[in-house]
C-alpha cells in the first residue's frame, strides 16, 4: 500500500493538498495519506497529524511566540521518517517548515515531490539552493517558474494553477437589479482579518457616502473566530469565491485571493499590512515589483497596490470607484485579467500532480 505524507500550513494550501489527495486516491484507491493541513485534506482522507489552526502563522515576530510547538511538531516528523517512513513526501507550499521537511526526506532516502514553489523569485533566495538539493520534482504553478527553476538546476514542471480547477465551476454572475456590490476580502488568518477588516470598512463607507447604490459585503474566512467579525456593519459571506462572482469590484488583501479575482474577471485593488518590524525585514529583502499575483503573472501594475501607510481608508476608495462604473480603467483592467487567464494553462493541476507522483515511486 502506498503511503504518501501531505504538508500543508496556509487555506490556500489546505484547499490544493484536498485536491491533490483526491486525485492520489483516484489512482491508488487503497492510499494511505496522512500529515499537516485543514478541514478540507481531512474530507479528502488526510489523516491530520497537526491542523491550519496551530500552523497558519504569519510574519517573523508573529512566529516567534510559536516556537514550542513548531520544535515539538518536528520531533514528531523526525520521528515518524525514521520509524515509518512514507514511500513520498509532498510538501505544500508554506516553506518555513515545509523547505526543510523535504530536506530531512532526502536525508532518509525518502522521495519528495515539492507542489507550489517557494517564491524565491520575490525573495528569500539562499532558499533555492536547499531546494536543488532537497527536492526530486518541484511542481511549479506560475507560468514563469518552470525556466526559473530549470536554470537553476530544480527539475521543475509547470503543472497549472489549481484555481483554475476550482474555479471552473464558478462562471460569473451579475449581480441582480441596480445594486453594485463591492466585496472586501481581509484575508484568510487572524491576524490579517484584524488589520485589514478595519481600513476595509472605513474605505467601504467612504464608497458608499459617494455613491449610495454600492453595496460592500465581507468575505468571512471559515477559519477565523466569528468574534473578529464582530460589529462589522455589511453583510458577511461565508464563501468568499461566491462573493465574488456577483461583486462589480473588490478591495483584496494580498495573496492568492487576488489571483481568484482575476480568474472570475473582477476588477479590483491590493492592500497588505504586516507588523512593522516584519515589513521593515522585508523591504529589505524582496525582490519583485509587485505583490500581488495576478500583477507578476500580468507583468505590469494592473491592480492599484497599497501597502502598510499608503493603505489608508481614502486612497482605497479613490482607487476602488473608477472600478465600479463603465470606465477606461474597469475596461483596462478587465481586459488584462483575460491575458493572466490564459497564461495559467488548462485544468488538471493535482492530476499532474499525482503523475509526477507516480513517476517518483515508480522510479524508486
Amino acid at each position: 500500500m502506498v503511503k504518501v505524507l501531505l504538508s500543508a500550513g496556509e487555506p490556500s494550501g489546505d484547499v490544493a493538498g484536498a485536491a491533490v489527495a483526491q486525485a492520489l486516491r483516484r489512482r491508488w484507491p487503497d492510499v494511505q495519506l496522512l500529515g499537516l493541513g485543514g478541514p478540507r485534506m481531512a474530507a479528502a482522507g488526510v489523516q491530520l497529524l497537526a491542523d491550519l489552526g496551530d500552523l497558519a502563522v504569519l510574519g517573523l515576530v508573529e512566529v516567534l511566540g510559536r516556537l514550542p510547538f513548531f520544535w515539538s511538531l518536528r520531533r514528531r516528523l523526525r520521528t515518524l521518517l525514521d520509524v515509518d517512513p512514507p514511500h513520498l513526501v509532498l510538501p505544500i507550499d508554506y516553506p518555513g517548515l515545509n523547505l526543510w521537511l523535504a530536506e530531512q526526506a532526502h536525508r532518509r532516502g525518502v522521495p519528495v515531490l515539492y507542489y507550489i514553489a517557494p517564491q524565491v523569485w520575490a525573495w528569500h533566495a539562499q532558499r533555492l539552493k536547499r531546494i536543488a538539493q532537497a527536492v526530486d520534482r518541484l511542481a511549479v504553478v506560475l507560468p514563469f517558474e518552470e525556466g526559473f527553476f530549470r536554470r537553476a538546476g530544480v527539475p521543475a514542471v509547470f503543472v497549472g494553477h489549481p484555481l483554475v480547477d476550482r474555479l471552473a465551476d464558478y462562471p460569473r454572475e451579475s449581480a441582480t437589479g441596480s445594486a453594485s456590490i463591492l466585496a472586501l476580502l481581509p484575508g484568510s488568518r487572524a491576524q490579517e482579518v484584524r488589520r485589514h477588516l478595519p481600513l476595509m470598512i472605513e474605505a467601504a463607507a467612504r464608497v458608499v457616502a459617494r455613491c449610495p447604490a454600492v453595496q460592500p459585503r465581507v468575505a468571512r474566512a471559515p477559519d477565523v473566530p466569528a468574534s473578529l467579525y464582530a460589529g462589522t456593519p455589511y453583510p458577511l459571506e461565508n464563501d468568499a469565491t461566491a462573493l465574488l462572482r456577483r461583486a462589480r469590484a473588490a478591495i483584496v488583501k494580498s495573496g492568492t485571493s487576488t489571483l481568484e479575482a482575476a480568474l472570475l474577471g473582477v476588477p479590483f485593488v491590493v492592500v497588505y499590512r504586516l507588523h512593522p518590524w516584519t515589513f521593515a525585514l522585508a523591504r529589505r529583502l524582496v525582490r519583485v515589483r509587485h505583490v500581488a499575483l495576478a500583477n507578476l503573472i500580468a507583468e505590469a501594475r494592473i491592480a492599484p497596490e497599497f501597502l502598510q501607510k499608503d493603505a489608508n481608508p481614502e486612497r482605497l476608495a479613490d482607487a476602488v470607484l473608477p472600478l465600479l462604473g463603465a470606465t477606461p480603467e474597469r475596461a483596462r483592467m478587465l481586459e488584462a485579467w483575460e491575458r493572466v487567464r490564459s497564461r495559467l494553462g488548462p485544468p488538471g493541476a493535482a492530476d499532474r500532480v499525482a503523475d509526477l507522483a507516480a513517476e517518483l515511486l515508480a522510479a524508486r
